[in-house]
């Protein structure tokens, strides 16, 4: 039988790991705790089990070890690199020792392996649900024992789910309990925030020699929640300064234990720079999710981390990671206000330079303003010779998709009332033009049946520099809303002797609605307009 390599989930983030698996002629395994995991065809072999079940694996794992001369273990992308190190552990496969597994998926330990090592690392505390409430109802501001803000997050999760920052003791109660329930161990950690450009970077760990496959600049947004609206590989930070996030982060690696000469692995790490220098967000004994390890590396230096990942977990020194191009690879996100999802469009065209498409929502599914790196709508990866094209590339095609709500959802209704803070809205108005769009007369309307729909000129607006959440300008917003509705619409002031019923002027509600939702929010207004026609018409 061909050597075996057991994967550790069969998502997205692991397709680029069964590809190189099977190509290297393995046979290639797959576990996911669904059965409908998008990539289990893929793979020569595929067995449910619930990846937080790490006995299972182990069992399953030891049936195949009776049948294979050579078998390892490995996941990329996924949290559960503890229930890969307990099973290759358990059964003397190429890996890291379980406890050394847990400082590096536990950020409770990995804090305090850092504090140990006297790392550049935040303060921090740990919570339970007990301990949280007593804490809430006993403590004010003035006793809080780390100085605001702080940033609340799950001990074991990834994909910044359960994660925020809080600036205030009122708003810490709710923030603790979110992180808490998103958490499998039922606790949280509280550290000092971290201010400062956050970057991402992997690494192969093998018999303690450490190879860093690149670092990469995350753009994060979004306050008081941390969404990653993209990444592009290489940094354009100096010399001097990836060295010593580099630094930073092998020392991490050294801290948690990973990098032992007996060990076999995978680094991931999550490094800021703040005016004290580079600190250690978190750093996990696997290659990174998010498009970056399977997909990012391989379209900006030419070398494959899932490769040297696998090699190393089937127990042979990995290929070299020696850069052989000098592109820069860009990733983008695409999101969307509250709602249902009616109508996708995107055009036909891919575009030039982006090399992926990844659409993680379909008609009917049920959409939020991300609150989590998990909740967002889509992704694109864009690569090319020099940064801005490859940049603007991803960013282009990424604005290209369009999402149409369904009018009937209240959720979006509620949301383009709102003057909450978070979820924020699409474009930020100066008070000038606030008091601008107060003034604006109302649409004048409400059937559109058979009539012209022209838009009540806001030339304050139209004519600003104001993006919103994708980088889409007004004008190109308002295009959007075209392509979407199909409607010849035009901005004209009003003319007295225009007929005005064979008109409906688009006033202050539909301008509320653009700047509250961008071309979603627009979009949802013109055809809550017919939805009412409708419902006057029955």
């Amino acid at each position: 039988m061909k050597e075996t390599i057991i994967i550790l989930g069969a998502g997205v983030m692991q397709g680029p790991a069964i590809n190189i698996a099977k190509e290297l002629n393995l046979h290639t395994v797959v576990l996911d705790g669904s059965s409908s995991a998008p990539c289990i065809s893929m793979a020569d072999q595929f067995e449910q089990i619930d990846l937080k079940d790490k006995e299972s694996i182990e069992a399953f794992a030891r049936s195949l070890l009776k049948k294979n001369n050579r078998l390892g273990i490995m996941t990329a992308g996924t949290d559960f690199s503890a229930s890969a190190a307990w099973t290759a552990e358990k059964l003397g496969l190429p890996g890291i020792p379980y406890e050394t597994a847990l400082n590096a998926s536990d950020k409770s330990r990995m804090r305090e392996c850092f504090k140990k090592a006297k790392l550049p690392s935040p303060d921090f505390y740990t919570i339970t649900k007990e301990t949280q409430t007593q804490f809430a109802n006993s403590v004010c501001a003035d006793s809080f024992p780390l100085p605001f803000p702080v940033v609340i997050k799950p001990t074991d999760n990834m994909g910044s789910r359960g994660c925020r920052r809080v600036d205030n003791i009122n708003d810490f109660p709710q923030a603790a309990k979110s992180a808490i329930n998103f958490s499998r161990s039922g606790r949280a950690i509280v550290e000092c925030y971290m201010d400062g450009p956050e970057f991402s970077v992997d690494a192969i760990v093998y018999h303690g020699k450490i190879t860093i496959c690149g670092l990469a600049d995350r753009h994060i947004f979004f306050p008081p929640y941390f969404i990653e609206m993209g990444h592009t590989m290489p940094t354009v930070i100096e010399k001097e300064k990836q060295d010593a996030l580099l630094e930073t982060f092998c020392q991490g690696i050294h801290a948690l234990g990973l990098s032992e000469k007996e060990n076999i692995g995978a680094a991931k790490g999550d490094i800021k720079l703040t005016e004290k220098g580079p600190m250690i967000g978190e750093i996990a004994a696997r290659l990174s999710g998010g498009y970056m390890s399977g997909w990012t590396y391989p379209y900006s230096s030419g070398c494959l981390p899932v490769r040297a990942a696998i090699l190393a977990a089937m127990g042979r020194e990995p290929d070299s990671l020696i850069p052989n191009r000098n592109w820069t690879c860009a990733e983008r996100a695409f999101i969307s206000i509250p709602g249902t999802v009616k109508q996708i469009f995107r055009e036909e065209k891919k575009g030039e330079h982006v090399n992926d498409f990844f659409l993680r929502i379909t008609v009917g599914d049920k959409v939020s303003f991300p609150e989590n790196n998990v909740t967002k709508c889509g992704n694109i990866i864009a690569s090319a010779k020099d940064r801005d094209t490859a940049v603007k590339a991803a960013l282009t095609a990424a604005c290209s998709v369009l999402i149409r709500l369904d009018a009937s959802d209240s959720q979006t209704s509620a949301f383009l009332k709102s003057s909450e803070d978070f979820p924020p809205s699409a474009f930020q108005l100066t008070d000038d033009l606030k008091t601008a769009l107060s003034k604006l007369p109302e649409t004048s309307n409400q059937s559109i049946n058979n009539k012209t729909l022209i838009i009540t000129p806001f030339p304050e607006f139209t004519s600003s520099n104001l993006t919103d959440y994708m980088g889409r300008t007004v004008l190109e917003a308002l295009e959007a809303v075209r392509i979407l509705t199909g409607l010849p619409l035009q901005i004209e002031a009003l003319k007295p002797s225009e007929n005005a019923e064979n008109i409906v002027r688009l006033g202050r509600s539909f301008w509320a609605s653009l700047i509250r939702g961008s071309y979603q929010g627009a979009v949802y207004c013109i055809d809550n307009l017919r939805v009412n026609e409708k419902i006057h018409q029955t």
